[in-house]
């Protein structure tokens, strides 16, 4: 496994004031074709339970995974599921959408979940917006005989000789999502070769001979494979892949376009009611 970087989280709020860790790639190189890898792990309902009120997007793919509590997700396009441990939902915002995410009554006993954006390109970042999640149709899983587990939250995936594909394979930048958890002492080897950026951020316990443990990214060179390997504690990471889409970004706020002028119009459209409501 070939490291070419690595980036820590840093704790800030957003939403109502939930307080989560952030990893940022707003410079359209570093994490790109994603945009930003938000976590929020808390026994703590002080610091998610006043949620994300209702908020636009225009111009990114929002992709939310729960590991453990859940979410209420609602938007103008008539959507409102709960979204709880296990689940997937995909929102390609395309031109706008409105919605918000607010927690389930049964996350008082904790939340555990991502939030992570991917950069549409522009081609599609005024398109009919889209919505998808794994409710119904549950993200597949490897197991492996040591007890390694490869959750297929987006794209697909193989591992030794068994390959799955989650039901969600449309992402901007062909994205592909994996949630790996390894026993302790155990690893497993991915080919990654086929796409042009492979990240890693750690969620639970730490990598093997050395210091990355939990909000810790790393970006690897998709040339070599990616060996992932647990200390005695076990660890859990997702791993992510796309294809960089290597166009300019302009970046305010919920808005992601590709000049200033396309972000203000966003503003406007969004002041004119013309996302609709919820």
């Amino acid at each position: 496994m070939q490291i070419i970087r690595t980036n820590k989280a840093q704790a800030t709020q957003d939403g109502a004031g939930v307080n989560i860790s952030r990893i940022a790639g707003f410079d359209g190189k570093s994490l790109d074709p994603f945009l930003m890898i938000d976590e929020l792990k808390s026994d703590n309902s002080s610091d998610y339970m006043a949620g994300f009120p209702p908020h636009p997007h225009r111009g990114i793919e929002t992709f939310t995974y729960i590991r453990k509590g859940g979410f209420e997700h609602q938007d103008q396009m008539g959507n409102k599921k709960a979204i709880r441990a296990g689940d997937v939902q995909w929102m390609s915002t395309g031109r706008g959408v409105i919605h918000s995410e607010m927690p389930l009554s049964d996350a008082e006993q904790g939340m555990h979940g991502f939030q992570i954006w991917l950069n549409m390109p522009a081609k599609d970042k005024m398109r009919a917006p889209r919505y998808q999640d794994t409710t119904e149709q549950k993200a597949p899983v490897i197991i492996t005989d040591s007890g390694a587990e490869l959750k297929a939250l987006a794209g697909s995936w193989k591992l030794g000789e068994q390959t799955v594909r989650s039901p969600l394979k449309d992402l901007a930048g062909n994205g592909a999502i994996a949630d790996v958890t390894l026993p302790p002492n155990q690893q497993i080897t991915l080919d990654m070769s086929g796409y042009g950026k492979v990240l890693i951020y750690i969620h639970t316990g730490i990598l093997a001979k050395s210091q990355f443990g939990a909000t810790y990214q790393l970006e690897l060179d998709p040339a070599h494979p990616v060996e992932l390997r647990s200390g005695q504690e076990g660890a859990g990471m997702l791993v992510l892949a796309g294809q960089p889409i290597g166009e300019k970004i302009a970046h305010m706020g919920p808005f992601v376009m590709n000049t200033q002028a396309e972000l203000h119009q966003a503003v406007r459209d969004y002041q004119a009611g013309k996302f609709g409501s919820i």
